[in-house]
């Protein structure tokens, strides 16, 4: 590039010998002195070396010379400036190409080097040749880099040193050398080259701006160095980095071309604080709707607070995808879990807070709730320091009054906690290596469809992913890999929850779920779960096995169909309710649990498949299927695949209704539920009453309340042999239990019926 032919710049200024009225005794400014007519400088028309030419003498202690004309300065441009001198007579003085500075405005700028190195001049008669190279860029070679202010020159030379003597100087030329800066790189837009600094101190933004202005569809190069950032900086071209960036936490930086982690990984020089970056970014961009990490691994040593990172964002419900990469928790104590022990006070008629707690200050957001009373994943949504009280995730069951609590704060590779609401935010083929140090990820209180998929949660301290609120509203979790920490540990000494939620709606579909001691914990109503493989054996013979999917309302309003069921329950409680016993509510029903397969391992005979944990009294079956499953042991029976865990309370079976346990498939099980119940009963000789029991073949244990139908297989007859053409009336829930059926004929008779019995009512 030259810009005198590509921009027709006027840069070389007239000979001497076209006279001295625009040379300057001084800086060249409007007003400047001129050599015209002064009595030290003369003009030399037939010298040996350089035919005509400015003979000077000097008489200041710096003698300036300085081109009347503006020459014209340009980002990105570079011009030398040089002149051949010889010392004539008397002393001998240095000699260095200088220069004024001039603003868009026309005053001089300063704080900027305004001469080139000197050269002395050794021996009167011997030409030599000084120059310097000027420029807006702080390139190696620029003499003279003046940044991004001065739009203007005045140049030209100053004698230094001794004065008394007498130079002749050649005419002076200025010319554009850009070339010889941007080499085989001219492509490349240097961010030098329009005023950046790279000091790691002054504000370089607006030059990286201009940069970005003038590339053109070129790409910006960042040289060597640090550039401090003082504000907010959009590339719309694509950016090269090869010094680094600083920048206060509440600016951004956008890359709109490479918006991806390695560039900014290269922008910063850090993977972490390059991931805070971009994620920042990231929403604050509507440019993209999704960061690609490029496959890199980010090392953790503590929680990446997701909300800090983007400090102008509390809310966001704008769909965002972070795809392709890894998060690695290093060894360190910064995954530490706090611990805090606090007294408070807890009303049901209150359920989602706690009161007049202890030290609240100390109580972290995201903390899991620990007391009498208090179920399973309950966490710290919010803490009022100023009313000392503390908003729960979901209520509490039994912890009316006065206690003390423990508040347990596990730490999280990536910690959305800090945002009031979070929605359509997408995690995407990522692998969280928590390594045993760390819990994977955890959710705002609110928000709506956070989706996780193709993802693998690699060994997590104590959580996969955690919902401390309503933020799991609508969460999809898809095609995912949950590998616990806790392998070889035996099923009752393990503690890690693969995943929990609140809200409703969640989707839990095709994952793989291993040795965890919950997979699920599901608090909310109107989910679909699907397609999963979850297991939890250990190497013990006759070993405990827990609940593996967990549901915790009475109504769940969800289907359970097509997994893979290994090794775990499916347990059913109430254990977030804050008035337990029953009252004018839904009871336990609203689940279908459909074409799954079940199988168990060296359990104990005593496992089952099925269990209902109702925490208060009074409640019932209304409305449960459990059909097309296959119940598989191996390696001993188990006695059933369904129960009832009076531990709290019993159901009421007087009540049930609507229940289906049918055409499922039994091997390795002593009894085979179903509902209804098609019992063979042969009676060997004449009564009047039968007596027919349908336990312990009725699910968990329930009362036989219907009989749909009661048909003899072959005659009946008296005692004297006689067929008699009878038919009986059905006595339900008959006997100590009320699972008995009695069917009561018009006279004593003996032989077979085939009874068809439920223990619910069907409507």
């Amino acid at each position: 590039m030259n810009i005198a032919i590509t921009d027709g710049a006027l840069l070389m200024p007239p000979a001497f010998s076209e006279g001295l009225d625009v040379w300057a005794r001084g800086d060249g400014t409007p007003g400047s002195d001129s050599y015209e007519g002064r009595a030290e400088a003369a003009l030399v028309s037939n010298d040996g070396d350089f035919g005509t030419c400015l003979e000077l003498t000097k008489t200041q202690s710096t003698q300036k010379l300085r081109y009347m004309g503006q020459t014209p300065i340009y980002p990105g441009v570079y011009l030398r400036v040089r002149a051949r001198v010889k010392a004539f007579a008397g002393n001998l003085p240095s000699v260095r190409i200088a220069g004024w500075a001039g603003d868009a405005n026309g005053a001089a700028v300063n704080g900027i080097t305004t001469f080139g190195d000197e050269v002395s001049l050794d021996t009167h008669g011997e030409v030599v040749e000084v120059s310097a190279v000027v420029g807006v860029g702080s390139r190696s070679g620029v003499s003279m880099a003046w940044g991004a202010v001065p739009v203007y020159g005045h140049f030209g030379l100053d004698l230094v040193g001794a004065s008394g003597g007498t130079v002749r100087i050649d005419d002076i030329v200025i010319e554009d050398v850009t070339s010889a800066f941007l080499g085989d790189t001219v492509a490349l837009v240097d961010v030098r080259d329009h005023g950046a600094v790279g000091d790691g101190v002054t504000d370089d933004s607006a030059a990286f701006e201009a940069a970005d202005a003038a590339a053109d569809g070129r790409t910006v190069v960042v040289g060597e160095g640090t550039y401090h950032l003082a504000g907010s900086v959009t590339f719309e071209s694509e950016v090269e980095f090869r010094g680094t960036v600083t920048m206060p936490r509440d600016a951004i930086l956008t890359l709109k071309q490479n918006f991806d982690l390695p560039s900014y990984i290269d922008a910063f020089g850090d993977d972490v604080e390059a991931f805070k970056r971009a994620f920042q970014s990231l929403l604050n961009n509507s440019g993209h709707e999704s960061l690609d990490l490029c496959g890199r691994r980010v090392a953790l040593d503590a929680p990446l607070d997701m909300q800090a990172a983007v400090p102008n964002r509390t809310t966001y419900a704008t769909r965002r995808v972070i795809r392709n990469g890894q998060f690695d928790a290093s060894e360190s104590a910064g995954w530490d879990t706090e611990v805090t022990t606090s007294a408070g006070t807890y009303n049901p008629s209150n359920p989602y807070t706690l009161t007049n707690v202890a030290n609240a200050a100390n109580i972290a957001v995201g903390a899991l709730v620990e007391g009498a009373g208090v179920g399973r994943e309950v966490y710290v949504q919010a803490v009022n320091v100023g009313t000392q009280s503390v908003t729960l995730s979901v209520p509490l069951y039994d912890a009316e009054g006065t206690q003390s609590f423990t508040f347990r704060r596990f730490k999280y590779l990536l910690d959305f906690s800090g945002f009031n609401s979070l929605s359509k935010m997408v995690l995407e083929d990522i692998e969280f290596r928590c390594s045993g140090h760390a819990s994977a990820v955890m959710i705002a209180p609110a928000g709506l469809i956070f989706h996780v998929k193709d993802s693998f949660f690699t060994f997590p301290k104590d959580r996969g992913i955690t919902s401390i609120g309503n933020g799991c509203q609508g969460m999809l979790v898809d095609r995912c890999q949950f590998l616990s920490n806790e392998s070889p540990e035996l099923v009752q000494n393990r503690t890690s929850i693969a995943l929990n939620s609140n809200a409703n709606d969640i989707k839990l579909r095709n994952n793989r779920i291993m040795h965890f001691r919950h997979a699920a914990i599901i608090a909310g109503r109107g989910s679909i779960i699907s397609g999963n493989h979850w297991f939890g054996g250990d190497e013990a013979n006759d070993g405990v096995r827990l609940g593996g999917l967990i549901f915790t309302q009475t109504n769940p309003k969800t289907t359970v169909t097509g997994n893979y069921i290994d090794n775990y329950s499916i347990e059913w409680g109430n254990e977030h309710d804050p008035a337990p016993e029953h009252s004018n509510e839904y009871s336990f029903g609203g689940l279908s649990i459909i074409g799954n397969i079940f199988t168990s391992m060296d359990a104990a005979p005593w496992f089952r498949f099925i269990v209902i944990r109702p925490h208060g009294a009074g409640h019932f079956l209304n409305s449960l299927s459990v059909t097309g499953n296959v119940f598989r042991t191996v390696s001993g029976n188990i006695d059933r695949v369904e129960m009832v865990d009076t531990s709290f309370a019993e159901l009421d079976f007087s009540r049930s209704f609507n229940v289906v346990f049918d055409n499922n498939t039994f091997n390795g099980v002593d009894v085979q539920t179903r509902n209804p119940l098609i019992v063979e009963h042969e009676e060997a000789t004449a009564a009047s009453t039968w007596s027919i029991d349908g336990a312990p073949y009725l699910p968990f244990g329930g009362r036989a309340r219907t009989v749909v139908s009661a048909m003899p297989e072959g005659p009946l007859t008296n005692d004297s042999g006689g067929v008699r053409f009878v038919a009986p009336y059905a006595d339900v829930e008959q006997g100590p239990n009320g699972d008995q059926v009695h069917l009561v004929w018009p006279e004593p008779v003996r032989g077979t019926v085939q009874l068809t019995m439920r223990m619910d009512r069907p409507i």
